[in-house]
């Protein structure tokens, strides 16, 4: 006889509270998880792939509350958000340098083709699609250019190779956001060489630089000069014009009085002497009232003599 049970007097079996208890928790179970059973709640930024029976679904759920059939249908989440994806590469340069590398994806899965995704690829579609592809795209697109042009031409290398992703990947459904080149790593003896170069360099700028300066420095040392001479030049001949209009002006202002009086201004009172072979005379006439005299007794009065 059962512990939960009971037998009456006419032989038949009667079941205590207990047991009517546990068959209600049972039912009760029952009910709830019928109840989960029949609808799904895809996240935020996700798409829900419809399975049922198994057989993937051409439709598939998008965010939020959605009915689904219990036991019959199941649904799996696949993200849209941005991704990242790191990972190091190597591969050959177009000199045959050996390179090494560090890359990072930005990547999201279109939500349209998440039901073709996980039909033909599955939810690891990284390790799937995007890891090989993008070192097969690396190490192509590093091939093109030299050690040194992936050092100067980083960006149009980094172009390159997402190009490249977007036509291998858009048409699972994986679009690449951004791809960057953290970094690029060379061999020792490549990173001296170029130390050197960059050395070199330097000091070949450093010393035209230097030469440009000096030829600045003569040219203008010598426009001074040029202004200089040009200012003295001038000087001089402003000088000289000067100097002919004061001669000019004091030619035109000279006349026989201005001359008689300078000539008397400067006599020192004696009277020269004239010798001729015809007669004689001053050499000069003077008029005796102009020196101040009162009679011609004033002035003694020489004769030439034969």
């Amino acid at each position: 006889m059962g512990r939960f049970e009971e037998i009456r007097r006419d032989g038949t079996v009667k079941k205590n509270g207990m047991g009517k208890l546990i068959g209600g928790g049972i039912a009760v179970a029952a009910a709830i998880v019928l109840l989960a059973s029949s609808f799904t709640i895809v996240p935020a930024g996700h798409t829900g792939v419809i399975l049922t029976l198994g057989k993937v679904s051409n439709t598939v759920y998008t965010e939020g509350f959605h009915l689904r059939i219990p036991f019959v249908q199941q649904v799996e989440s696949l993200s849209n958000k941005i991704q990242v994806y790191e990972t190091p590469a190597s591969a050959v340069s177009k000199d045959l340098q050996t390179v090494s590398s560090k890359i990072a994806v930005n990547y999201r899965l279109v939500s349209d083709k998440s039901a073709e995704m996980y039909q033909n690829v599955g939810t690891d579609y990284q390790t799937v699609l995007i890891t090989p592809v993008v070192q097969e795209c690396m190490k192509s697109a590093t091939a093109k250019y030299t050690a040194e042009q992936l050092i100067t031409e980083r960006a149009a290398v980094g172009d390159e190779v997402k190009s490249a992703l977007d036509a291998k990947l858009n048409s699972y459904g994986i679009y690449i956001e951004k791809f960057n080149i953290v970094n690029f790593d060379f061999s020792a003896e490549f990173n001296t060489a170029i130390e050197a170069k960059q050395v070199a360099e330097q000091n070949l700028l450093k010393t035209e630089t230097e030469q440009k300066q000096a030829i600045t420095i003569a040219e203008a040392q010598a426009k001074q000069k040029v202004i200089a001479a040009e200012a003295n030049a001038n000087a001089i001949l402003a000088e000289a014009e000067a100097q002919a209009e004061a001669n000019r002006l004091l030619e035109e202002s000279l006349s026989d009085k201005v001359i008689a009086y300078e000539q008397i201004d400067k006599w020192d009172g004696v009277m020269p002497k004239v010798v001729s072979g015809e007669g004689s005379g001053m050499l000069i006439d003077i008029d005796p009232d102009k020196l101040g005299g009162s009679s011609a007794n004033s002035v003694p009065q020489q004769s030439a003599e034969n």
